[in-house]
């Protein structure tokens, strides 16, 4: 694995820390309000956006999971994502102005390398209805639907999973 930085084509991959929160949670919110706006109404976007409000629930996070940025050329945030020891993938987001460049393929390439890394079975996570189609895409099957609470609306998404395929290597 490689610790600092792997590259591909124009982004930088990076694990993120406590001074990431701030853009982390503006892209965040932007996502949610732009992109998922689409599949969600108003109230529900802005209910699940204030999620990201609290720094203490970010550190939380942060030292839950092992958290991936992407970064342009320029050092902008494109996106994020998360793994944990478990296998459980808690975070994908792409900025809206980033949205069917490649970035949340680069992104779950790495997690899925992650769950590998640490020896998980198969990778689970709880989806929006925005993101279902790109994780089926990638392989993953819908457990059940369900309605998740944000603060205080409960939204529909779906759990997830894909077993992890090791890879061997001959020598």
């Amino acid at each position: 694995m490689v610790k600092n930085q792997t590259e591909k084509a124009d982004l930088i991959l990076r694990r993120l820390g406590e001074a990431d929160i701030d853009e982390m949670r503006k892209l965040f919110r932007s996502t949610v309000l732009e992109v998922n706006s689409r599949d969600y109404t108003r109230e529900e976007v802005e209910d699940w956006a204030s999620c990201g409000d609290s720094d203490e629930r970010w550190k939380e996070l942060l030292s839950d999971n092992h958290y991936i940025g992407a970064f342009d050329t320029d050092g902008h945030m494109s996106g994020f994502t998360s793994m944990n020891r478990e296998g459980h993938l808690h975070s994908m987001f792409v900025h809206k102005d980033c949205q069917g460049r490649g970035v949340a393929t680069f992104l779950l390439s790495e997690a899925e390398r992650l769950a590998e890394e640490y020896g998980a079975e198969e990778i689970t996570c709880e989806v929006s209805l925005t993101a279902r189609p790109f994780f089926e895409r990638k392989g993953y099957e819908v457990v059940k639907i369900q309605k998740a609470l944000a603060k205080r609306l409960e939204l529909t998404n779906f759990v997830m999973k894909k077993k992890v395929l090791f890879q061997t290597i001959l020598l």
